[in-house]
């Protein structure tokens, strides 16, 4: 699966999985750039990516600000021509009964996961619609799907991220403009590792394959709705979770 002369963006990008989105677009050919608010890491992260001899920008970019949405669109299209591709990684959320959220935590949970993809897909809609083409993929999450233990609004938050891909395929499909989502499981990033022990562990045996799934294993999720593999799916989504919920 090949994206030569293609540019992607993707959001998230300086940890976690959207670092090791960035990692299997570039490795695909794409000219990636990375958004993230994390400046030197993202920073890092693309000098990575260069230094493999593979190409990548970061520009940053904080997708619950759209001032700073509509300034990483613009370095973007300053960088390239055109952009085909939006991967959208951004995302937050912490382990907590709902009862104990705060309003200023859903604001924080919704504007992130919700809004912040939102956001991004509509920078870059308008010249994809232009030229007749593109792919969105948003990263979700199972508990979108299926609701999650101690994640209430963050679960409702993915899970509208699951429904606004599947509006906007609709009204992209004319345009030959695939959205579609990824949702994972528990996965290792630096955002579980902050989690307890305990609860690590009760993911992992909660998880048919007995495992955390790796950054890695997303990240080729993407890269096949970012490709041409893809072309006749859209408003789709896909778990990569081990088995750990199985939709019908």
């Amino acid at each position: 699966m090949r994206l030569d002369g293609k540019t992607a963006v993707v959001t998230g990008a300086a940890s976690g999985i959207g670092r090791a989105v960035a990692d299997t677009l570039a490795e695909a050919g794409a000219h990636v750039l990375l958004g993230d608010i994390a400046e030197d890491s993202g920073e890092k992260a693309a000098e990575a990516i260069r230094a493999r001899g593979q190409r990548a920008d970061f520009i940053r970019l904080d997708v619950t600000d759209l001032a700073s949405v509509e300034s990483f669109r613009s370095a973007a299209y300053g960088k390239r021509e055109n952009v085909e591709i939006v991967a959208n990684v951004a995302g937050w959320g912490k382990i907590q009964p709902f009862v104990e959220n705060t309003p200023d935590f859903w604001h924080k949970v919704i504007n992130l996961n919700l809004l912040g993809p939102i956001a991004v897909t509509r920078a870059f809609l308008d010249r994809m619609i232009e030229r007749g083409g593109g792919k969105i993929i948003t990263v979700s999450s199972d508990a979108g799907r299926v609701g999650s233990l101690g994640e209430t609004v963050y679960s409702g938050a993915k899970g509208g991220a699951i429904a606004f891909t599947k509006g906007l395929a609709r009204e992209m499909a004319r345009f030959d403009i695939n959205v579609n989502c990824v949702c994972p499981g528990p996965t290792d990033t630096p955002l579980l590792a902050a989690v307890p022990e305990k609860h690590r562990e009760a993911f992992a045996r909660a998880t048919p394959m007995r495992r955390l799934a790796k950054p890695s294993e997303i990240a080729d999720a993407v890269l096949f709705f970012a490709s041409r593999r893809s072309d006749f799916i859209t408003g789709q989504v896909i778990s990569v979770s081990g088995g750990l919920s199985m939709v019908g």
